[in-house]
């Protein structure tokens, strides 16, 4: 690095600049973008190293489970420097999202020691956490000992972190004092509105901005453009089918999934007359106006058909709607995007997934292992992923409120920050934490299925999937 352009760097390190200075200041030296980031990345990452052993596992090696993810594309591409940082080396399996969560099943069940770390969404900790298969990393986060004071804790999105916290006990509230934080906030998908802005020119519609009007565009969206379906939403026999756009509409409608009693006991709440109209709405909304396959369709399906214009609007991930305005999709550059509230007041309160990191505990070396996943959840690294990579969402307050960060997205993403700005306050886990989980939410997808199908009437339905749901949950000593 030449003396000019580390004076600049410096500068910034002391906080004598702004990022977008830096970046203006080094372009002017003739330096591009991508080299300028790359540089302050290490600068950041030297600093690091100032008031904190972070060689004290030096020589160590530590082993990661990972999902194949722009995630853990952005964590490979920035290695060197946590390898630099530390004197530690990495290990890695990456396996399809399609096999990935039994290969994590397989890997804790069995106690094996093999992996020290691993991704994890934050519902399958309702399962490990209990199990006694992953450890509570308040432990890790409160010991200064082993913890940068750079960390910043408190820089996670509020709602983002306490829905990684539960306190084990069936119905207990997410993020509760109890809580035991059983994974770390890596990144997070709102769901929320994509939608193919000529599409809805064309059918001299507006951005929906409640259930009904979404209903109303989407019929005449499918109506106005040949051979497009009005609305793409999940539809596979999946408790991934139900927590997307469909959990995100009925909580805003102040609905729930399950009762929690005064003694704690468990009842279903699909069948009040709140849910059984947002039902009626969900499912005419898709006969009317959804994929002809849609109880085929999964995360995959719902982006490509929006990305190949096949679709006029998605209501789900919104970092589904990011990768398909990408290169290598027939609809670059032609989406945008808006908050939802299905109530129509304007408050956003989607339901998250939240890919996260845990340390396994039969890991035979956890100190070490969190040293990994404290510079990978950290501050700097999202910052390197957020704007050299595709790590959208970051959890960290700060990254959202760097200025490089949100002109990348306004540039090519319009509405992507004012969407997620708006909806960040509202945004967490909606579900009820329980250990039937996946069971319970696959039989209400499989419900929906029969809806649509028009197997049986929306309000029968719903009353033998509560009947069924009390059943399973009196058996399992829980309602």
């Amino acid at each position: 690095m030449h003396e000019k352009e580390k004076d600049l760097v410096d500068a910034y390190m002391r906080g004598q600049m702004s990022r977008r200075s830096l970046l203006r200041g080094l372009a002017a030296l003739g330096m591009t973008a991508g080299t300028a980031s790359v540089l302050v990345n290490a600068a950041a990452t030297r600093a690091l190293a100032a008031d904190f052993d972070w060689k004290a596992h030096s020589g160590k090696s530590v082993k990661l489970l990972l999902n194949k993810h722009p995630y853990t594309d952005a964590m490979i591409a920035n290695l060197e420097n946590f390898k630099a940082l530390t004197g530690m080396n990495v290990e890695y399996d990456i396996f399809p999202e399609d096999v990935y969560f039994d290969k994590v099943t397989a890997a804790l069940s069995s106690r094996s020691s093999e992996y020290d770390a691993f991704m994890t969404g934050a519902y399958m900790t309702w399962t490990y956490g209990p199990a006694g298969w992953v450890v509570d990393h308040s432990e890790w986060i409160q010991d200064a000992a082993k913890t940068n004071p750079h960390y910043n804790w408190d820089d996670m999105l509020e709602g983002v972190r306490k829905s990684c916290a539960w306190n084990g006990q069936p119905g207990g509230a997410l993020g509760s004092e109890d809580a035991k934080q059983w994974c770390i906030p890596w990144g997070y998908e709102q769901n929320n509105l994509t939608y193919n802005a000529a599409m809805l020119e064309k059918a001299g519609v507006g951005v929906p901005t409640d259930l009904d009007g979404l209903m109303e565009a989407a019929a005449a969206a499918q109506a106005a453009n040949e051979g497009v379906y009005g609305i793409g939403v999940r539809g596979s026999r999946s408790w991934a089918t139900i927590h997307p756009g469909f959990l995100s509409a009925y909580a805003n409608l102040g609905q729930s999934d399950l009762n929690v009693n005064d003694d704690g006991k468990l009842s279903a709440a699909m069948n009040t007359a709140g849910s059984k109209d947002f039902h009626a709405k969900w499912v005419k909304m898709i006969q009317d106006s959804g994929a002809r396959d849609w109880s085929t369709h999964t995360w995959y399906q719902v982006g490509t058909d929006l990305g190949a214009g096949k679709s006029a609007m998605i209501y789900d991930a919104d970092i589904l709607g990011y990768f398909m305005n990408g290169a290598g999709n027939a609809m670059e550059g032609q989406l945008a995007y808006a908050p939802f509230a299905a109530s129509g007041d304007g408050k956003p309160t989607p339901n998250i997934w939240i890919w996260s990191l845990a340390m396994s505990k039969f890991s035979k070396q956890p100190d070490a292992a969190w040293y990994f996943l404290q510079w990978a959840s950290g501050p700097e690294h999202a910052l390197f992923g957020a704007t050299q990579m595709d790590f959208v969402n970051p959890v960290r307050k700060s990254v959202w409120a760097d200025a490089g960060f949100r002109d990348r997205l306004s540039g090519s993403y319009p509405g992507y920050v004012d969407m997620h700005d708006v909806s960040a306050p509202g945004a967490s886990i909606k579900f009820t934490p329980q250990p039937l989980f996946f069971d319970l939410m696959t039989e209400w997808a499989a419900s929906l299925q029969k809806m649509v199908a028009k197997e049986v009437p929306v309000d029968e339905g719903l009353d033998q999937l509560a009947a069924s749901i009390d059943r399973q949950l009196k058996d399992a000593g829980l309602g």
